[in-house]
């Protein structure tokens, strides 16, 4: 476990990969979808996480796809295969610690997926989200995460920003976010420089006197 050393005034959440154990139920999902459209399922897969399904239904759809409705296809694929998404462990604790309007979650899902696999997870609904259809470019453009903060009412350069895929990132270093890699559903060692938590168990805040939060380790 390595921890940012600065405090924060705000964390911004990635959802999948990063609070939820939902990798292999997206993967079943776009597997389906590829051979559905006479695919390898592998190309899609190599390239689908982190970003808006919109933005892989472009890149592999053939020509003269409608995109919107390819997109509904895959969103439907996904919100019916949710029965084995987890939280991802201390999860649900570690945001349930977290000050009021602290924090938000920033995800390539859209809001119905979203809101679907943190009920399969038994997490609360955010109070604050950004999803797939809040930005015009979804990740690793930097606008969802500019979002979030705007919408905490903080700076970006002030945000923690918690991602496990590398397109979420791009987006918060394009944004001006430090950011924590987040391990636990990875199956390579991630090689970014960053730092790094194989999940939220042992990990706490302490408070600065102007009230910003520092990760600490809580053993």
């Amino acid at each position: 476990m390595t921890l940012p050393s600065r405090p924060y005034a705000a964390f911004l959440f990635d959802m999948d990969g990063t609070l939820l154990t939902s990798v292999a139920s997206a993967e079943r999902a776009w597997s389906t979808w590829a051979l559905g459209h006479g695919l390898n399922p592998a190309d899609v897969l190599a390239v689908m996480h982190g970003v808006r399904a919109v933005e892989t239904v472009k890149r592999f759809a053939p020509a003269g796809a409608d995109i919107e409705a390819e997109t509904r296809a895959i969103t439907e694929l996904e919100i019916a295969d949710v029965a084995d998404i987890q939280e991802i462990p201390g999860a649900a604790a570690f945001l349930a610690s977290l000050p009021a309007g602290s924090w938000a979650l920033v995800t390539s899902a859209s809001r119905r997926l979203a809101e679907v696999r943190l009920a399969a997870a038994g997490m609360a609904l955010p109070p604050v989200m950004i999803c797939a259809e809040d930005v015009t470019q979804g990740k690793p453009a930097p606008d969802c995460f500019l979002a979030g903060a705007r919408k905490l009412g903080v700076e970006i350069g002030d945000c923690l920003v918690f991602e496990d895929a590398h397109a979420g990132f791009a987006a918060a270093k394009a944004a001006g976010a430090d950011a924590v890699a987040i391990t636990a559903t990875h199956r390579k060692p991630l090689d970014l420089g960053l730092p790094t938590l194989a999940d939220y168990r042992g990990v706490g805040i302490s408070r600065e006197e102007n009230g910003a939060m520092r990760l600490t380790r809580q053993d």
